[in-house]
Parts: C-alpha cells; sequence; structure tokens
C-alpha cells in the first residue's frame, strides 16, 4: 500500500478541510493501492462522511480572528502551548506513519510554523518522502501576499523541501506565478491543475424538491453562507429583502446557516424568515451538491469549494465575497464575474434592496434548463492525482470516474463586477 499524508490548514470556516478531503476521496478512488491520513485541527471533520482507507488524526482546534490573528480555540492554553502540542503530534504522526508522499495546505512551514521541526526530521536520500504543497487559485492580494511570503521565508521552503508546487486554478484565470512575484526557482516548480470539479450529489434534482416542497417550475433560490461563522450579514439582508416584498413576489428559498454561524445571529434571522411560508431552513448539509442542483439561483460567499460547485453545476450565483481580513474572495468574484461565470456584489454595497433585486435579475434570465451559458474546464481533481501518482512512482494511475460537468472553454464575454446598491426593481413576473 502506498501512503499519502495530507496537512490541512484549518484555523477558519470548512473550506480547506472540505478541498482536501475531496482530493483525498479523489486519490483513493484512482488508486485501489493507496491509503490517505489527513491532519487536520477542524472540528467538523467527523461530520463528513469518510471513505473507505482515509483516516484522520485531529489537533487541537486554532482560532483565527476578523485580523488574522491565531488564538487556541477550546483549550485553556496560549498560543504557543498550544501550537508546541500540535507541532509534536503532526512530528510523531509523520515518523510513524511513514508516508511516501506528504501533501501541505497553502502553508509551507504551516499555520505558526509548526510543520518546521516535522520538516527538518525527515530522513534524508531516497527514504524522503515526497513533498507536495497545494495552493487555491488566489491567495489573497498581490501585497499581503508578496510580503507574507517574503517575510516567513516561503520562496525558500519551496525551494529547500518541496519538489511540487500543485495550484488549483487556472493561470489564465489568475497567472499566481506572475501576480505574486514567485522567483524563478519557486516558479519552476508550480504546476496549474485546472478547478476542482465536483461528483455529482447523492440525491437527484427531483428528489429535493420534492422534499422541500417546490411545486413544478417553481424558481428555487438556495441561500449558503459556506460554514456561516461570518456569512450572517449576507443571509440577514437576504430574509430582510423577502421580507420588504409582496408575498406573490417572494420566491421560494431555502436557507443552510452553517454549523459555526453564532446563534445569535442565526435567531435573528430565524425571526424574520419564521414569518414567512417560502422559506425553509436547516443548520448544516454534508450534501451541499445535491442542494445546489435543485436550486435555480444559489446566494453565496465566494470561497474557493463553493465556487467549483457552482461552475460544476453551472449555477447562477450572486456572490457576496468576504473581504476581510484577506481579498481572495473579493479577487475571485471580480475576476469570475468579469468571466460571466457569476453575478457579485461587494459586502460594502450590500442591502437588502440589491440584493434581492440582482436575485431577481438571475431568476428572469432563467430558460431551458436554466444553466449558466458560460463555463469553465474543471480537470483539477485528475490534474492534481496524476502528478501526485507521477511522484510517487513514477507514472499516473488508472483514469478517475467522470465527473458531472463537461471540460469548456473560459469565455471571453466580459460581465459587471461589484453591483452598487440600488432601490429594488420588481420583476417583470411573478416568482
Amino acid at each position: 500500500m502506498k501512503r499519502v499524508l495530507v496537512y490541512s490548514h484549518d484555523t477558519f470556516g470548512l473550506g480547506n478541510i472540505r478541498r482536501m478531503l475531496e482530493i483525498s476521496r479523489h486519490l483513493v478512488d484512482r488508486d485501489p493501492e493507496l491509503s490517505v491520513l489527513i491532519i487536520t485541527g477542524s472540528p467538523m471533520l467527523h461530520a463528513f462522511r469518510i471513505p473507505q482507507r482515509i483516516d484522520y488524526v485531529k489537533l487541537p482546534c486554532l482560532s483565527r480572528n476578523t485580523s488574522g490573528h491565531y488564538g487556541a480555540r477550546f483549550l485553556d492554553m496560549n498560543l504557543q502551548s498550544t501550537v508546541r502540542l500540535r507541532a509534536s503530534i503532526i512530528r510523531s504522526t509523520v515518523e510513524d506513519f511513514e508516508p511516501d508522499l506528504i501533501l501541505v495546505d497553502k502553508k509551507p512551514f504551516g499555520v505558526e510554523d509548526e510543520l518546521s521541526s516535522a520538516l527538518q526530521s525527515l530522513p534524508p536520500g531516497i527514504e524522503r518522502p515526497k513533498m507536495v504543497l497545494l495552493l487555491r487559485d488566489i491567495l489573497d492580494s498581490r501585497e499581503a501576499t508578496t510580503r507574507v511570503w517574503r517575510k516567513n521565508r516561503y520562496f525558500d521552503a519551496i525551494e529547500s523541501h518541496y519538489d511540487q508546487v500543485l495550484v488549483v486554478g487556472n493561470r489564465k484565470v489568475f497567472d499566481l506565478c506572475s501576480e505574486y512575484g514567485f522567483p524563478a526557482c519557486a516558479a519552476a516548480k508550480v504546476q496549474f491543475c485546472g478547478y476542482l470539479g465536483r461528483k455529482a450529489g447523492r440525491r437527484s434534482r427531483a428528489e429535493v424538491r420534492c422534499e422541500l416542497g417546490v411545486v413544478g417550475r417553481q424558481p428555487l433560490v438556495l441561500v449558503t453562507p459556506g460554514g456561516g461563522e461570518d456569512g450572517h450579514a449576507m443571509v440577514k439582508a437576504y430574509v430582510d429583502g423577502l421580507a420588504a416584498m409582496p408575498d406573490w413576489q417572494r420566491p421560494r428559498s431555502h436557507i443552510v446557516f452553517g454549523p459555526e454561524m453564532a446563534e445569535q445571529h442565526r435567531r435573528a434571522i430565524v425571526e424574520v424568515a419564521g414569518r414567512m411560508d417560502c422559506v425553509s431552513r436547516q443548520d448544516f448539509t454534508d450534501d451541499m451538491m445535491s442542494l445546489m442542483d435543485a436550486a435555480d439561483v444559489v446566494v453565496c460567499m465566494g470561497g474557493y469549494n463553493t465556487v467549483c460547485e457552482l461552475l460544476t453545476l453551472r449555477k447562477r450565483a450572486v456572490v457576496v465575497p468576504r473581504v476581510k481580513p484577506v481579498l481572495e474572495q473579493g479577487i475571485r468574484a471580480e475576476r469570475m464575474a468579469a468571466l460571466g461565470l457569476l453575478r457579485s456584489v461587494h459586502p460594502e454595497q450590500l442591502c437588502p434592496a440589491r440584493l434581492l433585486e440582482t436575485v431577481g435579475q438571475e431568476i428572469d434570465s432563467l430558460h431551458g434548463d436554466g444553466a449558466n451559458p458560460n463555463s469553465i474546464a474543471l480537470d483539477g481533481l485528475d490534474g492534481v492525482a496524476d502528478a501526485i501518482f507521477l511522484l510517487i512512482d513514477g507514472r499516473p494511475s488508472p483514469a478517475s470516474p467522470a465527473l458531472i460537468a463537461e471540460p469548456a472553454r473560459i469565455p471571453t464575454r466580459s460581465a459587471p463586477t461589484w453591483q452598487k446598491c440600488t432601490p429594488i426593481v420588481a420583476p417583470s413576473a411573478c416568482w
């Protein structure tokens, strides 16, 4: 059995662990002789379905505030002690598991350099596991990223410790090497694998719509802030916008709060949404693809996983991106909106009227099967798997099962990006 160790950088939301779990699933699907061990601090991994030949080691949780500073999430320990404990667990896991390859998410030295001691203790020569750094399409603004990477010696880490850097994005959308000024030695190790397409959900569109009580071709709007820790303003703006509309004009809506939304924020939203028969809700789902497939329009934030799910299903979407403490989601939303792949509303310009007007425009644009006519190639899972198997044993593994989205061109049509807040305009027909 070949062994891959996955280090998942998890301090905020569900994005990182969902992405790394999806990659791990794909790896074991591709090769029946592979097992994967995930190291994570996510408090929610147990809530997801873990396939055979995948297991995990749980680290003590860290938290990250809106200014980007870390702290212990649950334990009565300071940051330094918590990181030291996490580093010790990581080092012993690497030594005992003896992986053929280590896949590191986002930070070359880990959170607060907690991977450093494990990297230094790796055996030399042919016994040393292959080292791969995985980066999403966009990290942050050019200035912030280059400052952090040079200060933390991340480029040096790539040169000294890593065999390859895999980017789950498209160079034509965002050229990470050029945008962030990668030096030649680091840029030479970068491979763009493509965006991560998703497999179909476990339930059919018709089945989910029936469960939610959606009648016939009635448009359904799905509202999801991802993990929910910082998406309450978007959800509150949506339900407030609904409440201001006449009953006959309100679209059928379903809200997934996310497991990390603060209880006081959830209660404030439920207080408004509970007065409207057109709104249903749930706290969490481990099958977001089925809910998205059932929807006609999705209102969401601009996280990497959410955007990939939208692109896979070719859904019409209104995205309200997070812009603090990093600009990653804002940049992604702007680039994707310029390609006609989604609509975006900047959080500083968010208001109930504008949000519902934009949703109404997307509903009015539905025709045929309701799919967004613009699309982009989504072959990142195979790209990552091919690179990993090539490093492990010098050859790619057998082809993977087909994803539900077909690879397609990047559209050249431009579209507006940030939307300004204007009075609501009634749609041309009843929703």
